[in-house]
């Protein structure tokens, strides 16, 4: 990555600018903020085996599970750095209770944009040396401009985000994302802490060989999805498929669209409405995955077409190649 010939993701961004139809320049700075903090999340993972900030912090977040220290770092270091640039009005976090008012010191209220995030996807896994993430998603606000934000500007269909993305921490550290145009990816250099396009036009394959899922609720889940997992599991054509699963969504989602592949966390016994956050995880996967030609539902509609009634809603997801996503929804309309 050395290579200067490379695209920067600063240059990307300024020559993507004019591509956005609402541009004003808030975007790119707004994606930009997103940037640095990934930057500064990434310093803070690499060195958290001898910083003492793995393990749990002690606290729970609003779904009750137990929040990580690396979770609450993150989640400040990007509430910060989206703060500071006064580009966003709101932020909602998988984080925090509630959402987070930003009030901009020259132009109270003003700002256009909501970001939605979670700060750091699968970082139970900080403590294995396994490949952890960044989620956020970026809205126009609905309420009317120089007013506080509300919660109504946060809940929105997912068909309504003007830009979704994720960091990805692993062997190296990347930034997706997509603005309504594709979606490309760029690599971190860390020894001179630049982002350089390295995926462009990143696409899903109509079909895959990789099936994504925890089997170790295979007792929980629905009929439609074990009868699907035998159909991948059948010696029959180009099956049985390759079981591929990380627990980290970001890591299994990235793979999954570079080599082809579905990922599902469906709902079970012990979680009817599923496990995985419409506003944080699913919505912000859905507009990647759609713009890479794939296709994403919670295995009877469209995820992106869901309406949001909380902040923390929860909803079953398949998502990845279309004709694995489609077959996957055949088994669940079956199976009523």
């Amino acid at each position: 990555m050395a290579d200067q010939t490379f695209q920067t993701l600063g240059e990307f961004l300024i020559e993507k600018q004019d591509d956005f139809k609402y541009s004003s320049g808030e975007l790119s700075r707004l994606l930009s903020a997103i940037r640095l903090a990934s930057k500064v999340v990434n310093r803070e993972v690499n060195k958290a085996g001898i910083a003492e900030i793995i393990g749990q912090a002690g606290m729970e977040n609003i779904q009750g599970e137990q929040q990580q220290k690396l979770d609450v770092l993150a989640n400040d270091i990007f509430i910060e750095a989206l703060s500071q640039r006064e580009v966003v009005c709101g932020i909602a976090s998988e984080e925090n209770d509630d959402y987070i008012e930003i009030i901009s010191k020259e132009n109270a209220h003003l700002s256009k944009y909501v970001v939605l995030m979670d700060p750091l996807d699968g970082s139970s896994n900080i403590d294995v040396n396994v490949s952890v993430g960044t989620i956020f998603s970026v809205y126009r606000r609905v309420s009317e401009p120089g007013t506080p934000v509300e919660l109504r500007d946060f809940l929105q269909k997912g068909v309504n985000q003007v830009a979704a993305g994720y960091v990805v921490y692993g062997s190296s550290t990347m930034i997706v994302y997509s603005t309504g145009n594709g979606v490309n990816g760029f690599t971190l250099d860390p020894s001179i802490g630049t982002y350089y396009l390295s995926h462009p036009n990143m696409m899903f394959s109509k079909s895959g060989k990789i099936y994504s899922i925890n089997e170790g609720n295979y007792a929980k889940f629905p009929k439609g999805v074990k009868e699907y997992l035998k159909y991948c599991q059948e010696e029959e054509g180009d099956r049985p498929y390759t079981s591929r699963y990380i627990g980290s969504l970001v890591s299994d989602f990235h793979r999954n669209m570079i080599k082809g592949g579905i990922y599902i966390y469906p709902s079970t016994s012990q979680s009817p409405k599923g496990k995985l956050r419409l506003l944080y995880e699913c919505n912000p996967m859905a507009y990647l995955t759609e713009q890479a030609g794939g296709k994403c539902s919670d295995g009877f509609q469209r995820i992106m077409e869901i309406e949001p009634t909380e902040l923390h809603q929860r909803v079953p997801f398949f998502c990845g190649s279309s004709d694995m996503v489609e077959k996957a929804e055949e088994f669940m309309r079956n199976a009523q």
